[in-house]
């Protein structure tokens, strides 16, 4: 925020927020899913950020959002690093999975960003709890899209297909491998191309433990 005060940039007032929060464990699960997010956020809107300033900025706060999951991730006996690269998304992507935690906002914020959220998507059946490579995952949305439809898990180097199964508004999907961590689902119109135009659900928030077999502990 100093650096946009400095920049003589509009400052955003605190907003009203709800995470569901009802005790220390889900506090800090909780935690760990926002920190991971916020390194997708920054790392998504990096590409985008001209100024130098702006872009260290920036930079040093998502090294430090990746700091706090990694802690709070070996808290919860799980790998700090799971995975080899962190994953970009979109703005649209990132306000989707925050949306549903905004109660409300002041007025007098800026209101020109022209953000959107797409259809929710809701994991409702993850088998025994933890999610493998190669296991199934039941998700649900209700889509504005009558057409085929695609399971796309967000990716480094791009999207990451994976096998799905449609059943009345239900899917299933098939956990692909080099998927790990914290991960983010979508559903799309398109069986090759992920953007702002294709996507009709999602994203959801995945955590998948390894492969089957693999320890999840660091």
């Amino acid at each position: 925020m100093l650096t946009l005060l400095a920049a003589g940039a509009p400052a955003v007032q605190e907003c009203t927020y709800s995470f569901g929060v009802t005790d220390v464990p889900s506090f800090i699960a909780t935690a760990a899913v926002l920190e991971g997010v916020g390194v997708t956020a920054y790392l998504g809107a990096a590409d985008f950020i001209s100024s130098r300033a702006y872009l260290t900025a920036a930079g040093s706060i998502l090294t430090i959002e990746a700091r706090h999951n990694a802690y709070l991730r070996s808290v919860m006996n799980q790998r700090p690093a799971p995975q080899t690269f962190d994953v970009p998304q979109t703005f649209n992507e990132v306000f989707t999975l925050a949306a549903p935690m905004i109660v409300s906002c002041p007025s007098s914020n800026p209101t020109f960003l022209p953000l959107k959220a797409f259809p929710a998507l809701t994991v409702t059946n993850s088998g025994n709890g933890t999610i493998l490579t190669g296991s199934k995952i039941t998700v649900q949305a209700k889509l504005d899209w009558t057409g085929p439809v695609y399971a796309a898990f967000v990716g480094s180097t791009g999207p990451v297909f994976a096998e799905i199964e449609s059943n009345n508004g239900s899917y299933t999907i098939t956990i692909p491998a080099n998927v790990h961590g914290q991960s983010y689902l979508l559903l799309t119109k398109h069986q090759k191309r992920v953007n702002d135009d294709t996507i009709v659900a999602g994203p959801a928030i995945v955590m998948i433990s390894g492969t089957d077999g693999a320890p999840t502990t660091p």
